[in-house]
């Protein structure tokens, strides 16, 4: 087991929902041992001008996952900060919801690398991703 803290999609929501992840309508909908999973609609807040998801929107998802497993897989004192985020961004989606599973690559004590697979509602690879999270000593 990774995860060093206890995470509910519930409490993921709940920490959420007053940022830019909950106003994009992300929405956490499973967590277990090493990953967790989101979805975010695909409308006017995720879409860019011609009607398609825009790649911003999936790198957001992206981090939001990157990040949100970092921080539950590290221990008190220390928070987990990005250092780098790649994405390819592989099919257009119109509407309806992506789905994004952060599963690590690289969980060190002061590193880690977290791959997350973006998927259509039929389950096609959308945009694959990969975050580097610096682990440091909480301050203050």
């Amino acid at each position: 087991m990774i995860f060093q803290k206890q995470i509910t999609p519930e409490s993921l929501n709940q920490l959420n929902a007053r940022s830019a992840a909950g106003y994009l309508g992300i929405e956490f909908t499973e967590t277990g041992p090493d990953y967790i999973m989101a979805r975010m609609p695909v409308d006017h807040r995720t879409q860019q001008p011609f009607g398609v998801l825009h790649g911003g929107a999936s790198v957001l998802l992206a981090e939001t996952l990157g990040s949100v497993a970092a921080y539950a897989s590290i221990g008190e004192g220390k928070i987990a900060v990005g250092l780098d985020i790649n994405a390819n961004h592989l099919r257009a989606v119109k509407e309806g919801f992506v789905y994004g599973k952060a599963l690590p690559i690289h969980v060190g004590q002061t590193t880690h690398v977290w791959e997350i697979r973006i998927t259509n509602e039929k389950e096609q690879l959308v945009c694959i991703s990969r975050i580097t999270m610096a682990i440091l000593e909480q301050k203050g």
